[in-house]
């Protein structure tokens, strides 16, 4: 096992790892660039290392910085949470020329699953049904308007590399469709530095569903079943919930299969989620795997008992998983709410400053997962996520009743919060009922952004 690891990351995601690392009898070296100066969370850690200023790029995206400060501690491995360069290949293959292990997959299969063009050739070779679109890359207008032409529209244009909604547009016509490829093109290219786009038919009001994935590097892969990750804004996350509701265990069982048969098609190991849309008559669609640890972990940790962090860094080390396929079992109900620094009333406007009350909720079945304290100043450099609020009881009436309770006990003041959002949200029946798709938030909160 590690005696020193460093975690390439901040805000929660980081507290959560080096908590992680503390219970593990590891010591733990904390980064953080000038705008996270002073943050709470970095006392907690043996040591804190500054690696720049502000910018990301100068900072947390700053590789030889990173190797850097990683090199002075003489740590033996890197966690990188998620989000910054969680799923960069370069960085992965880095850590190993360097003889630093990087806790996550394999460099090569990050490359092949972090590119959605690859995953989804992948896909189709291992037997996994995909979203019907391009064989490869778009390279031309007139090769997407015919191609849309022939699926038919509506369309979607996405990014072959990245995430998180960036390089992504979808087209109603072949105006749209032109314009939709530059500026997706140049999106991607300025989030990514790689502008290359492919198309798929857009699937109209489906759900997200995905399913956790984690494995050794001594061939053993389990899955620990799946989150509804249904309720979005621009492709944002913002509720998350285990299991996925009114999803017949048929098609539960066969989702899970064909995420276990797609990465082990990739010799994957470490922890991964693989993405499918699901339409109306519960048939699914790969879209793309996320080759690393995803803001809603703790929602499979709360159904399975299974502490993933802990579980990624063992895998690392070269340890076997602690438990098989037959020992994950999923037991009662979760949600996950994400507690952005946004104003839902003004078209979502970010909203850094001093956070002057921060009253969280507590009680049983609740978690929170967050870095803020009462007079943390949110900076406005970085994700606008200040806390994860997350609920488990036995079944999911009784996990959305608890939710609600712990919303309202929820105060925070000194900025603006999507905690009203939230709070309607729990409220509405449609939601309560299970009825939702990935366009629920802007059919039914349209005027609030």
């Amino acid at each position: 096992m590690f005696q020193r690891i460093m975690v390439a990351n901040r805000g929660e995601i980081a507290l959560r790892i080096i908590r992680a690392c503390r219970e593990m009898g590891i010591e733990v070296v904390a980064v953080y660039s000038e705008a996270d100066r002073g943050a709470p969370y970095l006392s907690l850690a043996n040591q804190a290392i500054c690696i720049g200023p502000a910018l990301a790029s100068e900072s947390y995206l700053n590789i030889p910085r990173l190797i850097s400060a990683a090199e002075i501690a003489d740590v033996q491995a890197i966690h990188p949470g998620y989000g910054f360069l969680s799923e960069n290949a370069h960085f992965a293959e880095v850590c190993q020329s360097c003889k630093i292990e990087f806790i996550g997959p394999p460099h090569e299969a990050m490359r092949q699953l972090g590119n959605k063009n690859e995953a989804r050739k992948l896909a189709k070779n291992a037997g996994v049904k995909v979203v019907p679109g391009s064989e490869g890359l778009i390279t031309s207008e007139e090769e997407a308007v015919a191609l849309a032409s022939q699926m038919g529209y509506p369309v979607l244009i996405k990014a072959s590399a990245g995430g998180g909604g960036r390089g992504m547009r979808v087209a109603h016509n072949d105006i749209a469709l032109k314009t939709g490829l530059a500026s997706a093109s140049q999106e991607a290219e300025n989030a990514f530095k790689d502008g290359s786009v492919y198309m798929e038919k857009y699937i109209e009001q489906p759900r997200h569903v995905e399913v956790q994935v984690i494995g050794d590097q001594h061939g053993n892969l389990v899955h620990l079943w799946e989150r509804d990750c249904s309720l979005q804004r621009r492709h944002q996350k913002l509720v998350e919930e285990s299991p996925a509701p009114n999803l017949p265990p048929s098609v539960r069982e066969a989702i899970c299969a064909a995420a276990l048969k797609l990465v082990k098609a990739a010799n994957y190991y470490s922890a991964g989620t693989v993405e499918f849309l699901v339409d109306k008559n519960n048939d699914f669609y790969f879209i793309e795997v996320n080759t690393r640890i995803q803001v809603e972990h703790p929602v499979t940790e709360l159904v399975t008992g299974v502490d993933l962090i802990k579980e990624m860094i063992r895998v690392a080390a070269g340890e076997k998983l602690s438990f098989t396929q037959k020992d994950i079992v999923h037991r009662g109900a979760s949600f996950e709410v994400r507690v952005n620094a946004e104003d839902p009333a003004h078209n979502y406007r970010p909203s850094p400053g001093k956070i002057t009350k921060w009253q969280l909720p507590g009680g049983p079945g609740v978690r929170v997962d967050t870095h803020a304290t009462a007079g943390y100043t949110v900076p406005s450099n970085y994700d606008s996520m200040v806390a994860k609020l997350l609920v488990h009881a036995p079944d999911r009436m009784q996990a959305v009743a608890r939710m609600r309770r712990a919303l309202a006990e929820f105060q925070v003041e000194g900025i603006a919060t999507t905690l009203p959002l939230l709070r309607e949200i729990f409220q509405n029946m449609a939601f309560v009922e299970g009825r939702v798709d990935t366009t629920f938030i802007e059919r039914t909160y349209y005027n609030k952004g």
